[in-house]
């Protein structure tokens, strides 16, 4: 597979390892995490499979471009129209939880709304670019931040403050009836693989995807939540880590650079996650804005000869982000973050009828 397609299943593994993902996993911590956790890698997988072998199929279109030649108006509006919702509320569940951890470690004293507006600016910047400049810029964040945020990681790994018997404790919930918040918070860190529905007008030829593709993906989700759920756990002790709001804060925060000239590591990683989180966010609305583009037409939206219908969304996403993270606190987010993960979890598996539909209008009207 081309490297831009382990980029975009990365990124939504990576970028939610701070965010709320850890928050619930370890919220449910005696109620079922450990086995959410292996099904949710085994759900994750067989979708992820299933979507890369769908779009594999029609190399070089977006399921927007395919849904145009394959059913009524009536249903394809309404669709894709629901599809830029999804994407947007996505991205901004990032910004927003991004913005409280800024203004809670980083820069208490500026105000949250101009935090969140240099977040938004910068972002929408980058949505108003191609796809495949997206995809580049992806490219470049990701070889400047992964090297450093790998190395924390080893950091925590072989840290003398890493209690592996905390860790311990935490497998032998294994044996709980897997707890449904859990299970869709997992699953979500696999849902990278559907930005296809706009990234696939950049793979134009088709893909080997296999066996080894399959087991690789398996193998990079699994180490993900490993290390997302049981880390915190040994750093910070079992019995009261659901009490944490952050618990990759407080983990990070537990490391020191001996030969930096930082020495306390929370900062580093929050400056350089900081970066992931801006390309998830522009991955994010950049396909929410790609949706409305192919509904609305805005390329067809002229003044004095320039386009300007790709800017109409703009002033609609800043307002709302900026009424949202003034409103919500973090309780807030977290409670409506999980009920937005349970939503996805019937959605995108559903989606799979829809591509089965395609298939065979596809099929009918080449024949």
């Amino acid at each position: 597979m081309n490297r831009f397609y382990y980029y975009l299943i990365l990124i939504n593994m990576v970028a939610n390892i701070i965010a709320s993902v850890p928050a619930i996993l370890l919220h449910y911590h005696k109620e079922g995490t450990v086995s959410a956790m292996i099904m949710g890698v085994i759900a994750g997988v067989i979708l992820v499979t299933i979507y890369t072998r769908f779009f594999n199929s029609y190399p070089g279109m977006t399921l927007p471009e395919l849904l145009q030649k394959t059913t009524p108006k009536w249903f394809y509006f309404p669709f894709v129209f629901s599809l830029a919702i999804l994407w947007f509320v996505a991205g901004l569940i990032t910004l927003i939880t991004f913005t409280f951890l800024l203004i809670r470690y980083l820069s208490p004293e500026m105000p949250i709304m101009q935090i969140s507006l240099t977040i938004i600016l910068s972002v929408i910047f980058g949505c108003l670019m191609k796809t495949q400049r997206v995809l580049f810029t992806t490219e470049i964040i990701l070889l400047i931040t992964s090297p450093l945020i790998l190395f924390i990681f080893y950091k925590a790994y072989t840290s003398p403050n890493l209690e592996w018997d905390f860790v311990r404790e935490a497998a032998l919930y294994i044996n709980k009836i897997p707890n449904w918040h859990s299970f869709s918070s997992c699953f979500f860190l696999f849902l990278g693989v559907a930005n296809l529905f706009i990234f696939n007008r950049y793979f134009t030829e088709k893909q080997t995807f296999g066996w080894k593709q399959i087991s690789l993906i398996t193998l990079i989700a699994g180490a993900t939540l490993f290390t997302t759920y049981f880390i915190p756990i040994g750093f910070n002790g079992f019995e009261n880590i659901n009490q944490l709001v952050y618990p990759w804060i407080s983990t990070t925060d537990s490391l020191k650079m001996d030969f930096f000239v930082i020495e306390r590591v929370l900062f580093i990683f929050l400056l350089f996650y900081l970066g992931i989180a801006f390309i998830s966010i522009l991955i994010h609305w950049h396909a929410s804005m790609e949706f409305l583009s192919f509904i609305f037409k805005f390329e067809n939206i002229k003044f004095k000869g320039n386009s300007i219908g790709k800017f109409i969304p703009i002033p609609f996403f800043i307002a709302i982000t900026l009424y949202l993270v003034t409103e919500l606190n973090e309780y807030q987010l977290f409670r409506y973050t999980s009920f937005f993960y349970s939503i996805l979890v019937f959605i995108f598996p559903l989606m799979v009828l829809v591509f089965v539909f395609i298939k065979r209008r596809m099929k009918y009207a080449k024949s």
